[in-house]
């Protein structure tokens, strides 16, 4: 079940043992707010039918870790939302963090490439 590139939402709820309503509701749009409760945990067609993909599926392991300890409650669902969007961004910058560290030991490889370069020409000069 697995090895299909989406799952329909009965083969997700077995697959992260979460009730199907559990699912939908964290997948529908809050009234109050008027935006959905948890950001990118299914795929919609354009009939609305709910299609899970793997990061869908990670996703939602993940609110289940966070929201679940046990059979005991831990958040609430904005808090278990704010903490998937909070640990993107972390990663996000950790990214970039990786990202501008290449340039700089890149830069270092080249300073230490032109100095060789001007010890060469200088002992060249004085032969």
């Amino acid at each position: 079940m697995i090895n299909k590139k989406y799952l329909n939402i009965s083969e997700v709820s077995k697959l992260v043992q979460i009730e199907e309503h559990t699912i939908r509701y964290w997948d529908s749009i809050d009234l109050k707010t008027n935006k959905l409760r948890v950001d990118g945990i299914s795929t919609k067609s354009k009939g609305g039918t709910r299609y899970f993909n793997k990061e869908n599926i990670k996703k939602l392991q993940k609110l289940k870790s966070i929201l679940y300890d046990g059979n005991k409650h831990n958040y609430s669902i904005k808090l278990a939302d704010k903490i998937l969007s909070s640990n993107k961004k972390f990663a996000l910058q950790n990214d970039q963090i990786k990202s501008h560290n290449r340039y700089l030991d890149f830069d270092k490889k080249i300073e230490q490439i032109l100095n060789k370069m001007r010890l060469l020409l200088k002992s060249n000069d004085n032969s």
